[in-house]
């Protein structure tokens, strides 16, 4: 079979697994059994719900192992996914996501192991939970792991190392008014919306700087058309590279939810939530020129950039793994549009095995 057919088999197989958030066990047995019985790799499930598959060198002395990563979650509608292939391109049948956001990852990365003649030891982490906060990775036991750079194959783009992601704090608001009818007491109520709508009137949100964003992603309250509303719940978050600007961002909008509550008489309950710490890799650290070294070798201009999203390899960098993240070819993803073409799955293979290759001939990682 050849990797063009191998890859789209295997891939198919594993989107037909459901895996949605929270419901990965499943998932993650079968993947190790995929390790095990294709790769000979040594595969362990640990108490923090991750896959950990270790494998030997192949045709090289280094000693030292790398790690590879991907997710095992998707995002919902993520059940009964059914993979439809036309003129070269994979995607769903329009009901449900497709999840090659992760998945195809986890099979370009099988597919480039079996495929190359010379890499070095592998630790190849499959997280659970990514898609709700990273809860896999920050659960990680990095005492596991002998790994010190990493590649997290999680960005749309083939040529993209990322190198960095931002502070994420997200606030999770409560408004407490006083309910009334509207027709006859409306004087007698306090209304959470409004109380909501003056707070928000007053913040500054979208893009703040080049740095930082601040967003009100959901609002929900109110009963019935006909009272006042006397509850409302508000999920808002801010990002930003400058960590002590994300934290005052988010007391700006905490105190502004505060001043309109004290100002109609209502009350406010905020539970803050600090999801990770900025984190970027310089520029020049190994992990960023074994990435550049692999997509040079395919012939891709490697694209060096932060995003201002959160990753695993974010958290990776906190727990003293210097992790990029590279391409999968994934398009459109959380969506139900969502597809890729399988000659950007063979080409993420190529990546990898340059990867693999190149890392087998550094010196550093001999020891």
């Amino acid at each position: 079979m050849s990797i063009h057919d191998d890859i789209v088999d295997l891939f198919c197989r594993l989107v037909a697994i459901d895996s949605e958030s929270g419901s990965e066990s499943q998932f993650l047995e079968y993947v190790s059994a995929c390790f095990r019985d294709r790769l000979g790799a040594d595969c362990e499930v640990g108490p923090d719900g991750n896959l950990i598959a270790r494998l030997e060198p192949k045709g090289c002395r280094i000693l030292k192992p790398i790690l590879l990563g991907a997710h095992a979650d998707t995002v919902k509608p993520g059940t009964g996914i059914h993979p439809v292939i036309k003129e070269g391109v994979i995607e769903s049948d329009g009901t449900t996501i497709l999840g090659a956001d992760n998945k195809a990852a986890i099979a370009e990365i099988i597919l480039a192991i079996e495929a190359t003649p010379c890499r070095p030891p592998l630790e190849v982490v499959v997280t659970r939970g990514e898609e709700i906060g990273l809860l896999g990775a920050k659960a990680l036991d990095a005492s596991r792991l002998r790994s010190t750079l990493g590649f997290v194959f999680d960005t749309s783009d083939l040529c993209s190392i990322v190198i960095g992601g931002p502070s994420y704090v997200a606030l999770d608001i409560e408004i407490l008014g006083r309910s009334a009818h509207a027709g006859l007491r409306p004087s007698e109520g306090i209304s959470a919306i409004s109380v909501a709508a003056s707070a928000i009137s007053d913040l500054t949100l979208g893009q703040l700087d080049a740095q930082t964003t601040a967003n009100i992603g959901t609002i929900r309250g109110g009963t019935s058309r006909n009272v006042v509303p006397d509850y409302v719940e508000v999920n808002a978050e801010c990002r930003s590279f400058d960590h002590t600007r994300c934290l005052a961002i988010s007391d700006h909008i905490e105190s502004a939810f505060h001043a309109a509550a004290d100002a109609a008489g209502a009350r406010v309950n905020v539970a803050r939530r600090v999801d990770h710490e900025a984190s970027v890799l310089a520029t020049n650290s190994p992990a960023v020129l074994l990435a550049r070294s692999a997509l040079q070798k395919v012939g891709l201009k490697p694209d060096v950039k932060t995003l201002l999203g959160g990753t695993d390899a974010i958290i990776l960098q906190k727990k003293g793994i210097d992790a990029v993240v590279m391409g999968y070819g994934g398009r459109e993803a959380h969506s139900t549009r969502e597809h890729i073409v399988i000659a950007d799955m063979v080409k993420a293979c190529r990546i990898i095995q340059a990867l693999l290759e190149s890392a087998s001939e550094q010196d550093n990682l001999s020891s």
